[in-house]
């Protein structure tokens, strides 16, 4: 079979790992994430991963606290995630790594750019974690960046609808489906399908 895509990076919310508890993390769930990540990486397609925290924990709901320790605290709970899901992916049977961009070695390695594209070219599935190491930006903004860093020929993200809308389909029955949007688009027309840092890069 012939594929579209030969590297790709996919963003994997934490709400996706949590089911109807809407926290913490449902194993059925977590196993069916592997397995599907692993049958894309079945094709011959590379894979990269960045997981999301949300499930344990949003940084940005925090009124009272401290902006850049809330957003630390959300790091951790990606790291968290990453470290589920390499263990559901080892149990699926595909190899996984975690790199984090928080220094905690004794959990998973140090993000490294080369070492990541390396162990994509021998088929490990490689799961970025704790963002981009900084206070302020979101799992989107990582996800646009790591992308560009390990050169993916697409960033794949899930949502609760099937494209991107005008307004949330959800509560808007008359929501406009875009078919095709441009990054300017997006940002123009203040579009709420990533968060605006990572619509720019």
């Amino acid at each position: 079979m012939e594929v579209k895509y030969k590297r790709v990076l996919l963003k994997v919310s934490g709400e996706a790992l949590a089911g109807a508890a809407h926290t913490g993390i449902n194993d059925e769930l977590l196993v069916g994430v592997a397995e599907d990540i692993k049958a894309i990486r079945d094709l011959g397609v590379q894979v990269a991963v960045v997981v999301g925290g949300g499930n344990f924990w949003r940084g940005r709901t925090s009124e009272h606290m401290d902006r850049a320790s809330a957003d630390y605290m959300g790091m951790l709970a990606t790291c968290i995630n990453g470290l589920a899901l390499k263990d559901a992916l080892r149990r699926v049977g595909a190899e996984a790594v975690v790199q984090t961009a928080l220094e905690i070695e004794h959990v998973a390695e140090p993000f490294h750019r080369e070492k990541a594209i390396k162990y994509l070219e021998e088929g490990k599935i490689v799961i970025f974690s704790a963002g981009l190491g900084s206070p302020f930006f979101s799992t989107d903004t990582t996800a646009a960046l790591r992308a560009a860093e390990i050169g993916a020929d697409v960033i794949l993200m899930g949502k609760k609808v099937d494209a991107v809308y005008d307004s949330d389909p959800e509560k808007n029955p008359n929501a406009r489906r875009f078919s095709h949007l441009t990054h300017s688009q997006v940002l123009e027309m203040d579009l709420k399908v990533m968060d605006s840092t990572a619509a720019s890069h």
